[in-house]
């Protein structure tokens, strides 16, 4: 039997910088996430936005000029950094497959379960020699704070979100502010992918981790 310090110990364990001297993957130390938002050392904030894509390659020669004059206006107008990530994961079919099984059992139509477990078959050899990769785009925004009044900086990460939605949005692409699941699974499945695939985060994690840092 686990106990609930250990349980906290753990989840807190995901946020902490790896005390190895040898890693292949750069780590950034987190003290903690509150509504969405992530706080850094040094009074340092970060917001992410999640986005979707376009796809550039399929515009006419017109249509990708409009568009990068659209962008460069946006940019412009801006009055703070961001960066951009481009987030490739393997999509866990596994999941996918088992879900779908699972409706296929439950309907009594013999024509559509036929049908379903082909296309089960099919998926399954599909992805056995195949990865299936998922590409997840992110704007992240920084914020640095004077003072440690956690409303104002959420106010002023707000409104920042609120621009670059909007120039986002002239352009065709459609934003989502990530709350602070996603963004401790975000985190999670860059430095742990395969405990991420097997040990999904859950809404236990947020509440284990607001008794450890507030």
């Amino acid at each position: 039997c686990i106990s609930s310090d250990q349980r906290k110990e753990d989840y807190v364990s995901i946020l902490k910088k790896s005390n190895k001297p040898v890693s292949s993957r750069e780590q950034i130390r987190i003290d903690g996430v509150r509504d969405g938002i992530l706080i850094l050392p040094n009074k340092e904030y970060r917001l992410i936005l999640q986005t979707s894509s376009i796809n550039f390659e399929l515009m006419s020669e017109d249509e990708q000029d409009a568009l990068i004059d659209t962008y460069q206006n946006f940019l412009n107008s801006l009055n703070t950094s961001f960066q951009i990530v481009i987030r490739i994961r393997e999509l866990d079919m596994d999941k996918y497959l088992k879900g779908f099984k699972d409706r296929i059992n439950s309907n009594d139509e013999l024509i559509y379960k036929k049908q379903a477990e082909n296309y089960v078959d099919f998926v399954g050899k599909l992805v056995t020699n195949n990865k299936i990769l998922t590409r997840r785009f992110y704007v992240v925004l920084p914020y640095k704070a004077t003072d440690h009044d956690f409303s104002i900086v959420a106010e002023q990460l707000k409104q920042s979100a609120e621009l670059v939605a909007k120039g986002l949005g002239r352009l065709g692409m459609q934003t989502q502010k990530l709350n602070s699941l996603e963004v401790l699974d975000l985190f999670y499945s860059f430095y742990s992918p395969s405990n991420a695939k097997r040990q999904p985060l859950r809404e236990q994690t947020i509440q284990l981790l607001k008794e450890a840092y507030l």
